[in-house]
């Protein structure tokens, strides 16, 4: 049986150590670490070299099957994954070294919706008791809010805060996730997501809150949001297969919270061949300053276009910390970093249209422009893959106009625009979100 330990106990005794369940009902660890599990389960490489023509289900049953088949048994397992999963990752090619996997084909358009469709399945699995109500905390620069509202969204049982910075979200972002009502509540906070993420932090710190109010967190300080993000990168490497490509690639990950960089070592430590990671981060340079230095030293956060990534204090450091032995060498080792500032992520974008006919959103638009100053520190004739974080009609407002003419709005954010905006304002503390908690017990 996998256990999980905090962060912050690197020699955690047995007794210290939980199990999947309560992991995932409690987010963050006592002690506010984050959980991590203390032992990887690996398939051997004869398998990672043959998985060509798995679709993202199938890849989904085989790597989560060893996480949870101590919880769930096969006949509720399946059919979950086979619901969650039901929806594509494409792996599109630029140029002969520089693909695009197409993360933003879920119900949300966002890279979020493996992890949070997933997640809230297996929460009302494991976690929802007759008669209780369980009470979903999630801080949002963003996508997540949207995946988040979505995936929970009329699950009986379970009430689902959305806490966002006002006024840094983008039009149709904020709109996916405020104008659901019922059982999601979005509280629009004076602030930025820094503060939001604090806000969620304090509150599973707050041992009285908790003891009155069945608390969990859906954001990437959940363990349960990370374990279903090593699916599409198994589901690259799949496709590259299927193009006769061998060679272990080079992931390029758009990074705010680094959750989607996490799950990415996470398959590593599964055993899947890669040839390295680089982290492509929006002026909020605090990880690629670490890489630099050795020295980790969060920051206020900075408003950017490419606004999902906009964090000064990644929480999911940590883990990456923790599974990288703690060693600033093996973590520079294996994983690059760069910073791409937004006028550089617009010419990004518009290069990539008049060179590709490709649109990419701006958070894609970091990942490219990192991947071509990063690639020369890799063998040549490497792949490198680029996540495609979220669909470019999302950012219409901040995309180059040469660029934004030729983007069509998919039905699924169309019929949001005649939707009514239904949010709670706040200030960005903690007692008034105290106050808000309470009062809905």
């Amino acid at each position: 049986m996998i256990l999980y330990r905090s962060t912050r106990q690197p020699n955690a005794k047995p007794e210290e150590h939980t199990i999947f369940p309560e992991a995932l009902r409690l987010g963050l660890a006592p002690d506010g670490g984050l959980y991590i599990p203390d032992q990887v389960p690996a398939y051997t490489p004869d398998f990672w070299h043959n998985i060509a023509g798995m679709s993202v289900s199938e890849l989904g049953r085989i790597l989560l099957l060893p996480w949870l088949e101590d919880d769930l048994s096969d006949d509720i397992f399946e059919p979950l994954i086979n619901d969650a999963l039901n929806f594509d990752a494409p792996l599109v090619r630029l140029s002969e070294y520089t693909y695009v996997l197409e993360l933003f084909h879920g119900p949300t358009l966002a890279f979020k919706d493996f992890a949070a469709r997933t997640m809230g399945r297996l929460m009302a699995q494991l976690l929802r008791k007759p008669g209780e109500t369980l009470h979903v905390l999630t801080a949002t620069s963003g996508d997540t809010g949207a995946a988040v509202a979505d995936g929970f969204f009329g699950v009986e049982g379970i009430h689902v805060w959305v806490l966002y910075p006002s006024g840094k979200v983008s039009a149709l972002q904020e709109k996916q996730f405020t104008t659901l009502g019922g059982n999601v509540t979005a509280l629009e906070v004076d602030g930025t997501f820094d503060d939001c993420q604090r806000l969620v932090k304090q509150a599973f710190s707050d041992e009285a809150l908790r003891a009155r109010m069945n608390l969990t967190s859906a954001n990437s300080i959940n363990i349960g949001r990370l374990l279903p993000q090593m699916v599409y990168y198994a589901r690259a490497l799949a496709q590259l297969q299927e193009q006769g490509i061998g060679e272990p690639p080079v992931f390029i990950v758009p990074s705010g919270n680094f959750g989607n960089l996490t799950a990415g070592v996470l398959a590593f430590l599964m055993g899947m061949p890669v040839g390295g990671y680089v982290a492509a981060t929006n002026q909020n340079k605090t990880f690629v300053d670490f890489i630099e230095t050795g020295r980790y030293e969060p920051r206020p956060s900075i408003r950017t276009i490419s606004n999902a990534m906009d964090v000064g204090d990644p929480s999911n450091f940590e883990r990456i910390f923790d599974l990288c032995g703690r060693d600033h060498k093996s973590i520079k080792a294996g994983i690059l970093a760069d910073f791409v500032n937004d006028d550089d992520t617009r010419a990004c974008i518009l290069q990539t249209w008049k060179e590709f006919g490709y649109i990419a959103d701006p958070h894609t638009a970091v990942g490219l422009k990192a991947w071509e100053r990063k690639r020369s520190d890799f063998i040549e004739d490497t792949t490198g893959v680029v996540l495609a974080t979220a669909h470019p009609a999302k950012f219409g407002d901040v995309m180059p106009d040469e660029v934004s003419k030729h983007i069509t709005l998919p039905p699924a954010l169309e019929k949001l625009q005649s939707r009514t905006k239904k949010s709670t304002a706040m200030p960005a503390s903690f007692e008034a979100f105290r106050e808000l908690l309470t009062k809905a017990v």
